[in-house]
């Protein structure tokens, strides 16, 4: 099989000896520019070759035809921009010809960059190209494009001064050379490559298989351990899994390599990337699966992208890439035959069986049995490890409300029923006293504001991730910061919002500082209520009024969803 680099090189832009010791004496003495984790995870591919034929960050005239038309501008196919996204203030200190030395987040000096081309992307346009959409931000890579990446893209070629330095799973991680050095090593004639972001099951092994009979080939486990999608198990309990899947395949029969990849979720596009990239790393073959690499649903609760439209695309190009591809069906469990079967393959009448992702979910939460049909014993005591049942999770109830709704009151009873529950450490966190202790520069411009909270939300996330119970107080009068709240608490614990909806005039009423009264007079400004809006909470776990409900009933009512949804209590009794 033609086994042979995407457009038949395999680039390397790490420099060796005389040539690496010359860079780094230079790099010593060059503006340096610290990497964001995405480019990060862009630069090391570009680096060891797995992004082979770039040789840098595209220049513009690269990346509109990567956007409009999926081709380079000397017609290659290249499906994803690869961009160097910096501030426009960053931009201004570069010109055309310098040198700057490009720098890990730890920084850590990675490469020398030579400035080819200083451009203003069209943003919208690349969202709606390369994503699907200009402004749906329900994409993580919409979201990122235009929440998070700069306003100035940079291209140029890059000299290597070393790959990022790495402290997890050594063993696993190859680059594209290594990596086909071991398929030598191996004597592997065909190897299929599996893109994976999520744990392996028995369903995705007897899929791999299935795969591999089919193309008469070895089995690459190629899953992505940079950045996935926002809410993705980690990939440190993820490679714990496939290491103990693959001790389930027969001897030879497979190999695990980890690709610091940093997704998109571009469905199609992202097919076509996946392709090339394992095309570098040594693959003949390709599984692409259903809806491959798609975010979800977008803002209308639609897909993004059709069921098959990534597998359409790559096929369409598969012959121009160089890679065959395995075109999966899912694959269901049929418990009259004791085995996995398509669906075209099902006996009719016999009883299917499946849990779905929700489901999983669930029964890890809840302690409730994973049965050995869709897992693998060690695999299911991993996943237990990193979700544990909601009674040993920690977990964050975030009061929100206006000044003087009573939300710090009901907050410290809250706090001292949990400690009284004694299950584990509580933390309050009062947006008031965070002020004074770490965000003493802010002030109450919306900007400050969102600030602040997200600190709040930061340090409640390590709380959570820690096993304990923050409880955050905070005016958070923003839908979006408090979305940003629920977003980077979730993926470690629970999170619980608790809207104190007493009414405006109510809280004025109880206003012992006469803060509403300075604010009305124009004394104060961008006070929540008065004259900077409060966008209350659409769907809150709880609502509570302390014009009508008080402080001991509103605890109540809050001890009673925890118990209710596991966080507390004898947790899962069956």
């Amino acid at each position: 099989m033609n086994n042979t680099p995407y457009k038949g090189t395999l680039v390397d832009l790490i420099t060796k000896g005389a040539e690496n010791e010359a860079l780094r004496k230079e790099a010593s003495s060059l503006p340096s520019y610290t990497c964001t984790e995405r480019q990060v995870c862009d630069l090391e591919l570009i680096l060891n070759g797995g992004f082979s034929p770039l040789t840098g960050f595209l220049n513009e005239e690269d990346y509109k035809g990567v956007v409009t038309d999926m081709r380079l501008k000397d017609g290659t196919l290249w499906p994803m921009p690869i961009t160097l996204d910096v501030s426009k203030e960053q931009s201004e200190k570069w010109k055309i010809g310098d040198r700057v030395l490009l720098r890990n987040t730890d920084t850590q000096p990675l490469a020398v960059l030579t400035v080819e081309s200083i451009y203003t992307p069209d943003k919208a346009l690349e969202g709606d190209k390369v994503f699907g959409s200009p402004d749906d931000k329900k994409h993580p890579a919409v979201a990122y494009l235009l929440d998070d990446a700069g306003e100035i893209y940079v291209g140029g070629s890059v000299q290597g001064i070393q790959l990022p330095a790495h402290y997890d799973f050594i063993d696993y991680r190859r680059t594209p050379a290594e990596l086909r050095q071991k398929i030598e090593r191996q004597r592997y004639v065909r190897v299929v490559g599996f893109q994976t972001r999520n744990p392996m099951h028995r369903s995705h092994r007897e899929l791999t298989l299935k795969a591999a009979r089919e193309t008469k080939a070895n089995i690459l486990i190629h899953p992505v351990v940079g950045m996935t999608k926002p809410g993705d198990v980690d990939h440190y309990t993820r490679v714990r899994c496939y290491i103990e899947i693959l001790k389930t395949y027969p001897s030879d029969m497979a190999m695990l390599s980890l690709l610091p990849l940093a997704m998109r979720m571009a469905g199609p596009r992202e097919a076509v990337w996946h392709a090339i990239i394992r095309k570098n790393y040594g693959c003949t073959h390709f599984v692409v699966g259903r809806d491959h690499a798609g975010p979800g649903d977008n803002r209308d609760g639609k897909p993004f992208y059709g069921a098959y439209e990534a597998q359409e695309l790559l096929a369409k190009h598969a012959e121009e890439i160089g890679i065959e591809v395995f075109l999966s069906q899912v694959l269901a469990y049929v418990e009259d035959l004791g085995e996995y079967r398509t669906p075209d393959d099902i006996p009719e009448g016999c009883r299917v069986l499946n849990i779905s992702g929700t489901e999983l979910r669930r029964r890890l939460y809840k302690g409730i049995d994973i049965p050995a049909w869709f897992s693998f014993p060690q695999v299911v005591s991993i996943l237990r490890q990193r979700h544990p049942p909601r009674n040993k999770q920690g977990f964050t109830i975030l009061f929100t409300g206006y000044s003087g709704s009573g939300k710090s009151t009901v907050a410290n009873a809250t706090r001292v029923a949990l400690l009284e529950e004694g299950s584990r450490t509580v933390s309050l966190l009062d947006s008031n006293e965070m002020r004074q202790e770490l965000s003493a520069e802010l002030g109450f411009t919306k900007e400050d504001r969102e600030s602040n909270v997200k600190r709040l939300a930061y340090v409640a996330s390590e709380i959570t991730k820690a096993g304990g119970i923050a409880v955050v107080v905070a005016i958070a009068p923003f839908k979006e910061t408090r979305e940003y709240a629920r977003n980077i608490i979730s993926q470690y614990g629970g999170y619980i919002e608790v809207h104190i909806s007493t009414p405006l005039e109510e809280c004025e009423k109880r206003d012992t500082r006469g803060l509403y009264a300075q604010a009305r007079a124009g004394d104060i400004s961008n006070f929540t209520g008065i004259d900077s809006p409060y966008e209350a909470p659409e769907n809150p776990e709880l609502v509570i009024d302390c014009a009508i409900t008080d402080v001991k009933q509103a605890v109540h009512e809050i001890v009673l969803y925890l118990e209710q949804q596991a966080f507390i209590g004898v947790g899962n009794l069956i």
